[in-house]
């Protein structure tokens, strides 16, 4: 308890001058992140250029936790690729293996995906009437990852109120600190 006296009394001790510097600070903090990911965004052509793997369907390929990064670009998708996807009504995407893929005469290709450690394909996971998926449901391709660091990411959303006592606390620190 002692770390929390300090802190508010460091918190009371302050000019409103340091004060209002280490808001802003924070705020750079909090906008140079959001400029680093929206960044990324452009420069892989993805809305979400790092995904955390949430369950176990694609072992042994990649772990609960992994991290993945994601590039989508233009070329054709091909049997065998890692995907990650998103279904129509659903927040959460699905990294899953693409299985079949079918070329149109009009240039558009369809892909059927399913997981590495699933028995049947994902058509049971896709929209009602959906066999196939198409460009606009791929958010990427599976470039490269780092194992296990999502963890951290699963537990936050498995215990919200530990994330925002992590957020909080780290918000203070950043406050508290004199330099």
């Amino acid at each position: 308890m002692n770390v929390v006296s300090d802190t508010i009394q460091s918190l009371r001790t302050m000019r409103k001058r340091q004060l209002a510097h280490q808001v802003i600070n924070l705020g750079l903090i909090v906008t140079s992140a959001l400029m680093i990911w929206k960044s990324l965004m452009v420069i892989t052509s993805s809305e979400s250029p790092v995904v955390v793997v949430l369950s176990g369907s694609m072992e042994p390929a990649f772990q609960r936790g992994d991290i993945l990064f994601l590039w989508l670009g233009s070329a054709s998708f091909r049997v065998g690729e890692i995907v990650v996807f998103k279904i129509e009504g659903r927040d959460i995407p699905i990294v899953h293996r693409v299985i079949k893929v079918h070329e149109k005469y009009d240039g558009a290709v369809d892909v059927l995906t399913k997981g590495d450690n699933n028995d049947v394909d994902d058509r049971g996971l896709y929209a009602p009437d959906q066999r196939w998926l198409n460009k606009k449901h791929i958010i990427g391709r599976a470039v490269g990852y780092l194992p296990y660091v999502g963890m951290v990411t699963i537990i936050m959303n498995d215990y919200p109120y530990l994330k925002y006592a992590l957020i909080g606390l780290l918000g203070i620190f950043v406050l508290t600190s004199r330099e």
